[in-house]
């Protein structure tokens, strides 16, 4: 791989995605991934120090890196908030390479794929997503679908990445069979969510896969509830 791509895949594996790493070094999206893809020779000194400094590297190390720093050794150097992450990430890079990659690494063209049409039943959110109740809202092409689901619906919002992002659409399964740990589709007090799902005791606890945190340490997307007090009804387990 050259320079940009190990920088590309450094700020994956610290951060999740490029632009979360551009909002943390207070550059422009648009400017970093203008140096990832036209390249760290051309880029502006400043910027290039901006980005050495935002991954804890000297900026000549940062100009000649190569294949030397494997995954592995990164991730060993992350904390468990940040394993977590990559542990998300990797997991849906994996999913998405079984569509065209096959054993040894060796790249199998793809062949051409008809758009599918989906209904979508609404969208899922860590609020104000809605759910429609078998009423379709709206009619979308996909590229791929799986073989049998009953419900499709928009994922709204940031707080599930990085396995699932904004604007993505996922499929569901209807069953009020959903257990600890899985991923589900629920609707609590007339808004519907994605979540991680944990029953304890009387009450359902909802995970973000989404670990980011403010300037103080606080999660942005911290777990929360529903007990018998909320109207709580499990639409579905998503198909992963």
């Amino acid at each position: 791989m050259n320079i940009e791509d190990n920088l590309k895949e450094i700020i994956e594996v610290k951060f999740g995605n490029v632009k979360t790493f551009a909002e943390k070094i207070d550059l422009p999206y648009t400017t970093v991934r203008s140096i990832l893809q036209r390249g760290v020779m051309n880029a502006k000194v400043e910027n290039v120090i901006k980005i050495a400094d935002g991954l804890n590297m000297k900026a000549e190390d940062l100009m000649s890196l190569d294949n030397t720093q494997s995954i592995s050794t990164i991730y060993n150097q992350l904390d468990q908030k940040r394993q977590a992450k990559v542990y998300n990430f990797a997991d849906r890079q994996l999913r998405e390479q079984k569509y065209g990659v096959a054993d040894a690494g060796k790249i199998v063209p793809l062949k051409r794929r008809e758009p599918k049409t989906v209904d979508i039943y609404g969208r899922l959110s860590a609020g104000g997503g809605a759910y429609n109740d078998k009423s379709v809202i709206e009619t979308v092409e996909v590229d791929s679908a799986p073989s049998k689901y009953d419900m499709a619906f928009v994922v709204s919002g940031d707080s599930m990445e990085p396995m699932f992002e904004d604007g993505e659409v996922v499929f569901v399964n209807e069953t009020q069979d959903v257990f600890n740990g899985q991923i589900a589709a629920i609707e609590i007090n007339d808004e519907a969510f994605i979540k991680k799902i944990y029953i304890e005791g009387k009450r359902m606890r909802m995970v973000s896969l989404n670990v980011d945190t403010d300037k103080d340490g606080k999660r942005l997307y911290p777990d929360f509830y529903a007990d018998e007090c909320d109207n709580l009804f499990v639409i579905g387990r998503v198909i992963m």
